[in-house]
């Protein structure tokens, strides 16, 4: 059992030193008289920034709210009071915990302090001698989201952006209350949805009508009026309105289904995961804990496993990541002035197959703009643009589109087999086979119709940009634009310059990346530019590995502690293994000497299946066409998993230094930015370098580290 902690005894003096730098939150009050006569108290948190600067929690601004709800509590005892009630300034309440704070503790007493204050001033928000209201008019994550469920009541703005506990995400657990309290709101199952399950996919927010329907809030309002008809409600629940809760705390089963479902969650976090990531297992024990035992047990726990954390290797990595892809995903090295950029009013696409039907319909979504498709004949035309119709229709459906902008977006495409209709694009990008012959044609022949300063890309994922514009009048206005499938979820854009490439190509690309909604990394023209470079050192060693005689799920398990989303054949299995062997094979041509790859792939990629796998998509072993393929083509020295680790960490280490070397992206940030958006890499490793420095591969490598210092937790 936790030791229940006195918060009012506490020194809290040892982290003042991190409210440095810190935009402190205020936390003004103002008296409302309701129209029962009754008075609410209401606080106002406002860091007089504007929206695109959320509020949040650092201690300076904990501290400041600590005292503003002291005075409440007694202003509450005097009776000049009847409620207290917190709000935020326009669209935010609050967007968390001040992590640049939190991320320079400097000792897990610290951490342990931050977690502490926390529940002190947050907490006491249940414990006012009157009823507290959080009225949620917007954006509430984390300490945010943290704030309304110490809160007696909640209501929530239907146009709030985005409601989430997102710890977990970031290699952390809600620390502040969540852990305990929303598992006691809304039932086992929907907490472990909330804290642990969304984090893992992406990051994925809630949108406020679903945290009602979760029973996260009591109430849901318009947000025309959100806060008048919060207030109105606040009085007639302190009139003695009823206010029922679905999940009440009666009504949660704690006997059989709490057990079942935390067992159920562990194993899938182990088929998913693995066990290398921390912060997703902590929330499962606390979540597990919370079935019993008081709040202030819970508080405890809290405490001590966010002190675990914070001061942890995995969260020192995850800062590094979240500032990577917060900052410098949104100000891209190398990319030229705006102002170059060429106007897209209209887009061209080169072929109408499955990966041009998927550019289409994300650009004519989000430009909005005329999008032309051509194929070779009118069917596979005919047929792209049906699939992209048949998605605009599922988005409408979905209530992600209204009638006129779906109806508007359908209009915007057209397809034909008719190429003078390039004549007045302004960027045409080409989906076709990946062989520089065929891109060679293609662009050759589109150049004979648009006009001289059309922007030109192509998608290829590894052969030179350079060749591909080789033949053509005008190479300096073609650009690698390399998308990630699938094209609507991966949010990384590799844009890819020649040494003809103009300034104004390049900034065209790079406003057309932004416009799309993508992050974009300027590479140079170098094979496999920086994602598919570093996956076929991955694949590689994997394929070495298989051929040398290792089975193919000791494989897949020797590349766990990588923390990757899934296993070297896994990914090759979604990528396509004509793909990857097309890719091997670039990389094999280019580099010799340091990429594997062995002519069988071919005859697998040939296969209708290769591989078989579980539900959870795992690879189980080979199928029986796969066997015979492999038949007499293996060895029978199978590698260890740690010699395969090994080989895997240092191969990766030495072609990181190598790009670098090479000058394919600026820096090694850029490199670890394309590995977490392209590649799915975990905000845990910090992308691949921070985890190369800690494992040892660079020392072993280079003798030295890409870092200075190692990106790492605190050594208490």
């Amino acid at each position: 059992m936790a030791d229940m902690t006195n918060y009012d005894d506490i020194d809290f003096s040892p982290i003042t030193a991190l409210t440095d730098g810190e935009v402190v939150t205020h936390s003004p009050v103002r008296d409302i008289r309701l129209a029962s006569g009754r008075v609410l108290a209401l606080i106002t948190l406002d860091n007089g920034r504007d929206h695109t600067r959320p509020n949040t929690l650092g201690p300076a601004t904990l501290t400041e709210l600590g005292e503003t709800l002291e005075g409440l509590r007694a202003r509450a005892a005097a009776s000049e009071i009847q409620a207290v009630g917190i709000t935020g300034k326009q669209y935010v309440l609050a967007a968390g915990a001040d992590l640049s704070g939190i991320s320079r503790v400097g000792s897990k007493d610290n951490a342990r302090l931050i977690a502490q204050l926390g529940h002190k001033v947050i907490g006491s928000l249940s414990d006012l001698g009157v009823p507290s209201f959080a009225f949620v008019n917007g954006l509430a994550l984390g300490g945010g989201m943290e704030i309304a469920l110490n809160s007696t009541y909640r209501t929530v703005d239907a146009s709030a952006a985005a409601l989430a506990l997102p710890e977990v995400f970031l290699g952390i657990i809600p620390g502040w209350g969540g852990a305990y309290l929303v598992p006691n709101l809304i039932g086992i199952e929907n907490a472990l949805e909330v804290i642990i399950s969304n984090p893992l996919k992406q990051n994925r927010m809630l949108k406020p009508q679903q945290a009602f329907e979760l029973g996260l809030f009591d109430e849901i309002y318009p947000a025309a009026n959100f806060l008048e008809d919060s207030l109105a409600w606040a009085d007639a629940v302190l009139g003695g309105r009823k206010v029922e809760r679905r999940n009440a705390p009666g009504k949660i089963e704690r006997t059989v289904k709490w057990p079942v479902a935390i067992k159920m969650a562990r194993g899938m976090l182990e088929s998913k995961i693995g066990t290398v990531p921390r912060s997703p297992y902590a929330a499962l024990e606390l979540l597990d804990k919370a079935k019993s035992g008081t709040k202030e047990e819970g508080f405890a726990r809290e405490d001590e496993a966010l002190a675990e954390l914070v001061t942890g290797d995995q969260f020192a990595a995850s800062m590094y990541a979240f500032d990577l892809v917060q900052k410098r995903a949104k100000r891209p090295v190398g990319a030229p002035d705006k102002a170059l950029a060429k106007k897209v009013t209209k887009v061209g696409i080169i072929g109408a197959g499955l990966m041009a039907s998927q550019f289409a319909l994300l650009f004519v979504r989000k430009l909005q703009v005329p999008v032309l498709i051509t194929d070779l004949d009118q069917a596979r035309v005919d047929k792209g643009v049906a699939y992209i119709q048949d998605e605009i229709g599922k988005l409408e459906a979905k209530g992600r589109l209204d009638g006129d902008t779906a109806n508007k977006l359908r209009g915007l495409v057209t397809g034909t087999t008719d190429k003078s209709l390039y004549a007045d694009c302004d960027f045409v990008i080409e989906a076709v086979f990946e062989e520089v012959a065929v891109k060679q044609a293609v662009f050759g022949e589109i150049e004979q119709i648009v006009t001289d300063d059309t922007i030109l890309a192509t998608n290829t994922s590894s052969l030179s940009v350079a060749e591909i514009g080789s033949q053509l009048a005008h190479p300096e206005r073609l650009v690698g634009f390399h998308f990630f499938n699938p094209v609507a979820v991966m949010p990384l854009i590799e844009i890819v310059k020649t040494d003809a490439t103009t300034d104004a190509a390049l900034s065209t690309a790079f406003v057309v990346a932004k416009g799309l909604g993508k992050n974009a990394v300027l590479t140079a023209d170098a094979p496999g530019f920086v994602v598919n470079r570093l996956l076929a050192k991955v694949m590689g060693e994997a394929a070495r590995a298989v051929y040398e005689g290792t089975p193919v799920v000791a494989v897949e398990k020797a590349f766990g502690p990588l923390g990757l989303p899934m296993g070297p054949f896994q990914l090759i299995d979604l990528v396509g293994w004509k793909v990857a062997a097309h890719v091997q094979d670039t990389m094999v041509r280019a580099f010799p000497d340091r990429f594997y790859a062995n002519e069988n792939f071919h005859a697998l990629a040939e296969l209708d299946a290769v591989v078989e796998k579980d539900k959870g998509g795992r690879v189980t072993g080979w199928t029986k066409a796969a066997e015979k393929a492999l038949k007499g083509q293996t060895g029978s020295s199978p590698a260890s998993a740690e010699t395969i680790l090994r080989r895997v960490q240092d191969g990766l280490a030495q072609e990181i230094r190598i790009m670098l070397d090479e000058g394919v992206v600026p820096e090694v940030q850029d490199i670890d930015l394309c590995l977490i958006l392209g590649a799915g890499w975990p905000f845990i490793d910090g992308g691949a370098s921070p985890y190369l420095d800690r494992e040892g591969a660079s020392e072993r490598v280079f003798g030295g580290t890409f870092h200075t210092p190692p990106i790492r937790g605190i050594d208490d």
